[in-house]
């Protein structure tokens, strides 16, 4: 949910290789399931040889299957500007944010109230608003709004929606593997509309009839000042590495509910 600072000049020169096979469909079993897309063709470096700005490889394309192979290995996406080279991420350290974390302002619980909270119902609007080109660091170009789409069609992606009596107020989106929610981007166009967002997403990833908690991440992959603010903190890439192999198998929060 954070932005690097690093200039396209500072790219290392790290090609992600392609395996040549090919890549036939598959699909998770049960009715909720998310769709399991074919595989992706493409071989990542491992993620802890990242370099001194967290950069593990450039170029490769955004298919469904390559975007969750590099999740499930603890990589992300992020052009340094819309339509560069793709540039796939493991910073060390790594923004993340505990379910149990979560610091709750006096002015955000006032605001949990103000605004009703959705999911899934507006992705592709949360999407536009997120790739706002008059935001500040903008990287969200056209590949990654339509091969997010692709991962939402699938069930991998997923939106969280705050409105109000005016329409769309704020949100965010990501994608969730078990018990690792990928925090991608977040905006808002009324006060707090993202933090109660935020909140929300946080309560959903808590909820916990099995004793599944502690199976269970935020990641925002580098920390903001604002995230700070909010309880999210930093781990080492080896202690954010070594917990993703049980994360990602977990059973994950429900996200057919449609409303929060």
């Amino acid at each position: 949910m954070c932005s690097s600072g690093l200039s396209p000049s500072k790219l290392a020169e790290r090609p992600v290789t392609s395996t040549g096979q090919d890549t036939g469909a598959s699909s998770m079993s049960g009715t909720d399931s998310p769709i399991e897309p074919p595989p992706s063709i493409w071989a990542f470096p491992r993620a802890d040889s990242a370099d001194d700005d967290g950069v593990v490889g450039v170029g490769a394309d955004v298919d469904p299957g390559t975007l969750l192979t590099a999740y499930r290995s603890g990589l992300f996406p992020m052009p340094v500007e819309p339509g560069g080279p793709m540039v796939w991420w493991s910073p060390d350290p790594r923004g993340v944010l505990e379910v149990n974390d979560l610091r709750v302002s006096r002015s955000m619980r006032r605001s949990l109230d103000r605004y009703e909270v959705r999911i899934d119902t507006a992705f592709a609007e949360v999407m536009v608003a997120c790739a706002d080109p008059t935001r500040e660091r903008g990287w969200i170009d056209g590949r990654i709004t339509g091969a997010y789409t692709d991962l939402h069609r699938l069930g991998w992606a997923h939106s969280i929606e705050a409105w109000d009596e005016y329409g769309l107020a704020g949100g965010l989106y990501g994608v969730a593997i078990g018990g690792l929610f990928a925090g991608e981007s977040m905006f808002h166009r009324r006060t707090d509309a993202s933090k109660v967002a935020l909140h929300t997403l946080v309560t959903l990833m808590g909820a916990d009839p099995g004793g599944l908690t502690p199976h269970r991440l935020v990641d925002v992959q580098w920390c903001t000042p604002h995230l700070r603010r909010m309880g999210a903190r930093e781990i080492p890439r080896e202690d954010y590495l070594e917990r993703l192999a049980d994360l990602v198998t977990v059973v994950g929060p429900d996200w057919a509910g449609g409303t929060a």
